[in-house]
């Protein structure tokens, strides 16, 4: 079974930049497409960013769109999520996960496979 884990949170000031990463255990994830979602405290688990599992697509929220960017190595078996000029609305817990349909991407139910979280705090 896919297990994904999830690194690279930390605490950071407002217009710091910090990288997450994805990996992948179990079995590779070559055919999945990988979604970052995120969740702040009192908030509902929101779509933020997305790669097709050939790394050709990516897909973003509108509230990081230009700020963060997705990227994969399928030789590291790895997705990142680069995040610059974090604001203090960027704290959440970010998850990465699965979804097999691209039209789906956004959609939390759609997600098969989720790793346990990462804590981002970015302070003003």
């Amino acid at each position: 079974q896919l297990q994904l884990v999830e690194s690279g949170g930390g605490m950071v000031q407002a217009g710091d930049s910090l990288t997450l990463s994805c990996a992948a255990s179990g079995q590779t994830f070559d055919l999945d497409n990988i979604v970052w979602f995120r969740q702040a405290p009192g908030k509902e688990r929101e779509f933020v960013a997305a790669v097709t599992w050939d790394g050709r697509l990516t897909v973003y929220s509108l509230s990081v769109k230009n700020r963060f960017t997705i990227s994969r190595g399928n030789a590291e078996n790895t997705v990142y999520l680069q995040m610059g000029s974090l604001k203090p609305e960027d704290t959440a817990v970010y998850y990465c996960a699965t979804a097999r349909q691209w039209r789906l991407v956004r959609v939390l139910s759609a997600a098969r496979y989720w790793g346990q979280g990462t804590q981002v705090t970015v302070s003003s």
